[in-house]
């Protein structure tokens, strides 16, 4: 790899992308040095530069190649509609992009909107979703507090992000529907050259490595000798489980990986099967 080669990575400038893609890359082993008001950082101990930018401009200066990668919601990816691909969901700020209307009207369903000023940062996705429901609808664009728009006369209704639906009880509306939801994903210009796409083939195995430790646990657990064959059934593995022979006779020590969501479903067929001892322990990397 060339060491004058660096990748750059386009980032929200603040916010909670900002903070989550920051976790995710510090988790990767990739660190930057900044300072406030700086638009640029470079990395430590890794090829990548980030540029810092507004969300909405994210997808353009990757489109340009202004910046080689980016993080962004996918809700600001699908509203600029620029071609890029999509190399990774990053499952985090997870949002979902919905229809409120007043609290005080009583709801039909999507034919409501026949007719109405529907208040939105995000035009073009509202514009496809109502000329697939055909529904004749004036879209008004507002840069922010979209939530206001009914309650100051400007809209009857709104097409906004969702996290925690506080904001519209504060504004006196109800979800009515949902037309998207939206996560954090990595996205690429198409013309990377082959040293840039092997730095973001390394962040990529490096990413998925802490993913995979997220979702995954590490349990340790003993048995008597005459029910390992059922319990490694119930626990595969990555491969198949690690049996090692305990001290006292007639008993194992069984190590394996499981989905973290899926210990529930099996901790009561684990105990049946004789199992005691049972630990539950993080795994920092998982390389898979």
């Amino acid at each position: 790899m060339d060491n004058d080669t660096t990748v750059r990575i386009a980032l929200q400038k603040k916010g909670r992308l900002l903070d989550d893609s920051l976790g995710l890359l510090k988790e990767s082993g990739i660190k930057f040095n900044f300072g406030n008001g700086r638009l640029v950082a470079q990395s430590t101990a890794f090829p990548v530069e980030a540029l810092f930018l507004r969300d909405d401009d994210i997808p353009r200066t990757v489109f340009d190649g202004v910046a080689d990668i980016g993080i962004v919601g996918e809700n600001e990816y699908l509203e600029k509609g620029y071609d890029l691909n999509i190399v990774k969901r990053l499952g985090f700020s997870k949002c979902r992009l919905s229809l409120a209307i007043p609290k005080s009207e009583h709801y039909t369903g999507v034919g409501w909107f026949n007719n109405k000023k529907v208040a939105t940062s995000y035009p073009n996705i509202l514009k496809k979703f109502f000329e697939k429901e055909k529904i004749n609808a004036e879209i008004y664009e507002i840069a922010g507090s979209v939530e206001i728009a009914p309650g100051v006369g400007i809209a009857d209704a709104v097409f906004d992000i969702v996290s925690s639906g506080s904001t519209l009880v504060a504004n006196r509306l109800k979800e009515v529907g949902v037309v998207m939801h939206s996560e954090a994903i990595l996205v690429a210009n198409d013309k990377l050259d082959e040293e840039k796409q092997k730095i973001l083939d390394e962040l990529l195995f490096r990413i998925d490595a802490v993913k995979a430790s997220d979702t995954n646990k590490y349990i340790l657990l003993n048995a008597p000798n005459d029910k390992v064959d059922e319990i490694v059934k119930i626990l595969p593995g990555m491969k198949s489980p690690t049996v090692l022979p305990l001290a006292q006779e007639g008993w194992s020590s069984i190590h394996s990986v499981i989905k973290e969501d899926k210990f529930w479903d099996v901790i009561g067929e684990l105990k049946s099967n004789g199992a005691e001892g049972i630990l539950i322990i993080p795994i920092e990397k998982m390389i898979l």
